[in-house]
C-alpha cells in the first residue's frame, strides 16, 4: 500500500491570535474560544477533546474523550476508574489535552496533572446521565476483553430487570477526573502556515507567563 498525501493543501485565513490582545488569565481566552465555536456552523461535539496518556506499557496513547465542564480550576471529564485510560492516569497524572476544531481553524493543547474529582460531584453527574447510560457504566467491564458484543448485550438484559423500578447507584470504580493545567497553548491557523501560537505556563509562584512560539 502506498498512498502520497503530499498535494494536500490548505490556507488557514479566517482568523487571527495576537499577544497584545489576550487575557492574563488562559481560562478567560478557553471560555472565549469555546463559545464560539460552539455556537457556530460545521463543529459537532465542540466538547470533544483527545486525551493523551502514558499507558502501562510505556507507550503514550490518544483518544477521544467529552468535555463535562470546566473552570478556573481545571477541566473535567468522567471514565471508568479502571479502564486503561483510568489505570494510566492513576499511575502517571501527567497528561494532555487537545482540541481541534476544522471549521474555526484552532486548536488548543493543554499539558496538566489529572486528579480524581469528590465522590459528591460524580455522583451528582452520574444522577443526570440518563437511565441506559447508567446501567451502561455498570455493564461495561471497560477495556476488558470480551467475547463478542452478545454478551455486553445480555448482561445489559439481565440488569435492566435487575434495576427495575429502583435507582441506579454510580459504581465506585465509575467517576470524574479534573485535568489541572499547567500550560495551555492556543493555535490560530493563518496563511503560508506562520500560525499564530500563544502559550501561557504557570511558573513557580502560580503566575500564567504569556509567550509567542514561532509555528
Amino acid at each position: 500500500m502506498d498512498s502520497d498525501l503530499s498535494n494536500y493543501r490548505k490556507s488557514y485565513e479566517k482568523g487571527a491570535l495576537l499577544k497584545r490582545n489576550v487575557p492574563e488569565n488562559p481560562l478567560e481566552l478557553f471560555q472565549k474560544w469555546f463559545y464560539e465555536v460552539d455556537n457556530s456552523d460545521g463543529i459537532d461535539e465542540a466538547n470533544a477533546m483527545t486525551l493523551s496518556t502514558i499507558g502501562l506499557d510505556g507507550y503514550p496513547k490518544g483518544r477521544i474523550v467529552l468535555l463535562k465542564k470546566y473552570t478556573y480550576e481545571g477541566f473535567i471529564f468522567y471514565t471508568n476508574y479502571n479502564s486503561e485510560k483510568g489505570k494510566a492516569i492513576l499511575n502517571n497524572p501527567n497528561v494532555c489535552l487537545s482540541f481541534f476544531w476544522h471549521a474555526a481553524e484552532r486548536q488548543i493543547i493543554i499539558k496538566g496533572k489529572a486528579e480524581k474529582i469528590a465522590e459528591n460531584l460524580s455522583d451528582g453527574y452520574f444522577e443526570s446521565r440518563p437511565r441506559g447510560s447508567q446501567l451502561g457504566a455498570v455493564v461495561s467491564n471497560q477495556s476488558e476483553v470480551v467475547k463478542d458484543r452478545s454478551e455486553l448485550e445480555l448482561k445489559l438484559k439481565q440488569l435492566e430487570k435487575e434495576y427495575e423500578g429502583k435507582e441506579v447507584e454510580r459504581p465506585d470504580y465509575w467517576g470524574g477526573f479534573i485535568v489541572k493545567p499547567v500550560e495551555i497553548e492556543f493555535w490560530q491557523g493563518r496563511a503560508n502556515r506562520l500560525h499564530d501560537r500563544i502559550r501561557y505556563k504557570l511558573d513557580d509562584e502560580y503566575n500564567w507567563i504569556i509567550d509567542r512560539l514561532a509555528p
